[in-house]
């Protein structure tokens, strides 16, 4: 199951954060994703040989956190998008699969002409879209 899902900046500032949780963890979520921040870069950083090369833009794994599983993926701008998530076999077509989709759903939200580049996503089309593809990406996984 996701639990959040987030969208950094360039600079490492957040642009978009959502729980999908009960729970008011918002601020245990910001804190996982802040930590997910310093594997993005050790890995841009230091490609690993046979690991993700720099024009692969799916990171995979970036590390388990109490419970949870952090996942992230880095666009071409070097924006960074993670999901966090309960599930421990979640396979990388699975996760490849889910940004693919949270990647397109980003591209359309920030060619908003009313978007202005850097700031915070406000849109609730956005948010709602994003809510069906975790929807979507949780019932696949359950099938």
């Amino acid at each position: 199951m996701i639990v959040c899902v987030a969208v950094v900046g360039q600079q490492n500032n957040p642009l978009y954060l959502q729980n999908f949780t009960d729970a008011d963890d918002a601020l245990k979520f910001h804190h996982i994703v802040h930590c997910s921040l310093d594997v993005v870069e050790e890995r841009v950083n230091n490609p690993r040989k046979g690991g993700p090369t720099l024009n692969e833009t799916f990171l995979g794994l970036l590390y388990p956190a109490e419970n949870y599983k952090v996942y992230g993926y880095l666009t071409n701008t070097k924006v960074k998008f993670i999901l966090v998530t309960t599930d421990l076999d979640v396979r990388d077509g699975d996760a490849r699969n889910f940004f693919r989709r949270f990647h397109a759903a980003y591209v359309d939200a920030v060619s908003n002409p009313f978007h202005v580049p850097g700031k915070k996503i406000s849109s609730r089309t956005f948010g709602e879209r994003l809510t069906a593809i975790v929807r979507s990406f949780g019932s696949s996984l359950a099938g």
